[in-house]
């Protein structure tokens, strides 16, 4: 499967000598939006980005993803997002998001029990750190990275729009999922057509989101994320793709299947 890849029309070359069930997309990113030079007082404004997914081997049965995001020099801080889902993609097990910039930081985890309907929360910051325990809503969960991935494995074949929730920063919100306009990206010289998505607040949900979604993915088999738009509070994070090191995500679409 991996040797018929090159043969996707316009599709870009991979750089497939990594581990068989890893794959890597790196970023660069930038935060745009009216408030983003308020953000860039406590944060930097632009830098790289890596997305890595890790899919199960023998006898394993989650996948385990993370956006790491970082200023230019790799060293001062970093903004990290990590999920583990289910081998199908479908919903999240955990999910966790930190960040560290000059003396500021914060981590929160949370990890979910479907069979007890509970969610348990941990939170830290230099001062403290707290736990608590909630309920879980009827329906399975997904946090950004999982919402992401189940775009990416269900691109030609989700019935769109879906309403569906998804957990972000310790909640619980009622969202949709749409189509958005296609677009063409350029890599490694290739213009490859790319689908678009977006995730967005549910009207009349008795929960706002205040963030939101875009991803681009390719239109062919391995539906590689050209550009992902996070909505944060304090402005969005465009992370426009640069290199791919991606050899998994097609094997373990079979797999699935």
């Amino acid at each position: 499967m991996i040797a018929a890849v090159p043969a996707i029309a316009g599709a870009a070359d991979l750089n497939c000598h990594g581990p068989g069930n890893v794959e890597q997309f790196r970023y660069s990113w930038r935060m745009r939006g009216g408030l983003a030079w308020v953000a860039g007082l406590v944060f930097p404004t632009s830098g790289v980005g890596e997305l890595k997914t890790v899919f199960p081997q023998a006898g394993e049965h989650s996948i385990n993803s993370e956006l790491l995001i970082q200023p230019n020099d790799r060293r001062s801080g970093f903004y990290v997002y990590e999920s583990e889902m289910d081998e199908s993609g479908q919903k999240t097990l955990m999910t966790y998001h930190g960040y560290a910039w000059k003396n500021k930081s914060r981590k929160e985890r949370t990890i979910f029990d479907y069979i007890k309907r509970l969610a348990h929360i941990h939170k830290e910051t230099p001062e403290k750190q707290w736990d608590r325990t909630e309920n879980l809503p009827a329906d399975a969960l997904r946090d950004v990275l999982t919402a992401i991935y189940f775009l990416r494995q269900n691109a030609t074949t989700i019935q769109l729009p879906v309403a569906t929730r998804i957990y972000s920063d310790g909640k619980s919100y009622p969202v949709i999922i749409r189509s958005t306009e296609r677009r063409t990206f350029n890599i490694e010289g290739q213009n490859v057509n790319a689908l678009g998505f977006e995730i967005v607040d549910a009207p009349g949900g008795s929960r706002k989101w205040p963030g939101g979604i875009k991803v681009w993915v390719s239109d062919d088999q391995r539906r590689i994320p050209f550009r992902i738009d996070i909505d944060q509070s304090m402005g969005s994070l465009q992370l426009d793709l640069k290199s791919i090191d991606a050899c998994a995500f097609m094997q373990a679409s079979a797999a699935t299947r």
